[in-house]
């Protein structure tokens, strides 16, 4: 059975090659897979031209959580995308709600993520040491003050935001953050419901740091800004989801291996959760060919058997998207750039108190406008609450809604 598998990321298309054997083993099916790798982007846009074209659509495709987005768009999903709802109720509530709902349309489920990527505080923690800082406070606002104090006295920063022409990358800084005071961009019913109390309330928090310097910008969490920033020392913590160890700081500075820690977020003093989740990618089965049960069996027998997740945590970095995997023991490796720390230790304490994450078709309209009153508000040219109902006003006008 040869499926044709489309991926933006080799991580992922490894993974799955991997997982061949136990899936022959675990299915009616024998397997092979015929790979496409292209951006993620790219490969929503050409599963729509295919889908219009009645051919040459995937049997299986590993959809980035931004694109699913613009599957969302009238009944897409449903004439596109295999139905996991009935297939995942006997996980119940082990596989975590707050990585169903970016992916679940009209109460149906149609993709299974990737990754639970908890957002986290990211410390040098020599620097802590030598400065005096100190690595446990409770709250953003504690945060804030010893923030302050150490860009004052030792010219560091403790927290970053993108700044550059990455529109999503400005958007998901502020995002992380207002999801764990409580706030949202959309609803479950895909309405907007940015302009709120948490929302402003969030920007004049960073609006505020920036002010002290204890927040700094980059152009964007990847390149040579931020690399600067991280290599100098300028750069001594920031908040960032769990992938962001595999894909940022440890590429940008291998040779500060052992001076990194991580450790749950602050707490907002007027309530919230303990984390948030950014980013994931849904893998889906494609509905109405000779190949979609074969399909639908491969996801399901190496994405969200347990031992599939233990494999994808030690081969990708990923934490497990059902529950009861946190607990394994197989999770406890000891990572030496963050000093040997046990890592999963910390994600074990905040798992159950993530927020779920919707979106809307119109997601990337969102982005667009509220990523230019972001930048507005952060050189002081609109106050927060401005730039909230700027950005929503906006939204209105070029969503129709």
């Amino acid at each position: 059975m040869a499926l044709n598998f489309w991926t933006h990321d080799e991580g992922y298309q490894k993974f799955f090659e991997g997982g061949i054997r136990a899936a022959d083993a675990a299915t009616d099916f024998r397997y092979t897979m015929d790979v496409t790798r292209a951006g993620a982007q790219d490969l929503v846009t050409k599963l729509l031209a295919q889908a219009v074209a009645g051919r040459g659509t995937p049997d299986v495709i590993g959809i980035e959580i931004g694109q699913f987005a613009r599957l969302q768009r009238g009944d897409l999903t449903e004439r596109l995308l295999y139905d996991w709802s009935d297939q995942v109720a006997a996980l119940g509530d082990d596989l975590i709600a707050a990585r169903r709902a970016p992916y679940t349309k009209d109460g149906k489920l149609y993709a299974l993520d990737s990754d639970t990527p908890m957002v986290v505080y990211y410390y040098r923690d020599d620097l802590f040491t030598q400065f005096g800082l100190p690595t446990e406070v409770g709250s953003w606002e504690e945060l804030a003050q010893v923030g302050a104090r150490a860009k004052a006295e030792h010219d560091i920063a403790l927290g970053v935001l993108a700044a550059g022409s990455d529109l999503g990358q400005i958007v998901q800084g502020y995002q992380m953050l207002l999801l764990q005071r409580g706030g949202a961009f959309f609803d479950a019913d895909e309405n907007l419901v940015l302009d709120s109390p948490e929302a402003v309330e969030t920007l004049q928090f960073v609006v505020d740091g920036l002010s002290s310097g204890w927040i700094t910008t980059v152009n964007d969490f990847y390149g040579a800004s931020v690399q600067a920033g991280l290599k100098s020392g300028k750069i001594a913590g920031m908040w960032m989801a769990s992938w962001y160890s595999a894909f940022g700081l440890k590429p940008n500075v291998p040779e500060q291996a052992g001076q990194w820690r991580l450790r749950a977020l602050p707490t907002w003093s007027a309530g919230g959760f303990a984390t948030a989740a950014a980013g994931g990618t849904g893998f889906a089965a494609i509905v109405d060919k000779a190949n979609t049960q074969a399909a639908a069996d491969f996801i399901a027998s190496t994405w969200i058997t347990p031992e599939g997740q233990v494999r994808r945590f030690q081969e990708l970095t990923y934490l497990p998207t059902l529950r009861s995997v946190f607990d394994s023991p197989e999770l406890e490796v000891a990572d030496e750039y963050f000093g040997g720390q046990q890592v999963i230790d910390v994600y074990r304490t905040i798992v159950d108190d993530v927020p779920d994450y919707y979106q809307s078709p119109d997601s990337s309209i969102l982005t667009d406008v509220l990523s230019g009153h972001l930048i507005s508000a952060y050189r002081g040219d609109e106050s927060p609450a401005e730039a909230i109902k700027g950005a929503a006003e906006d939204f209105a006008n070029q969503a129709g809604r």
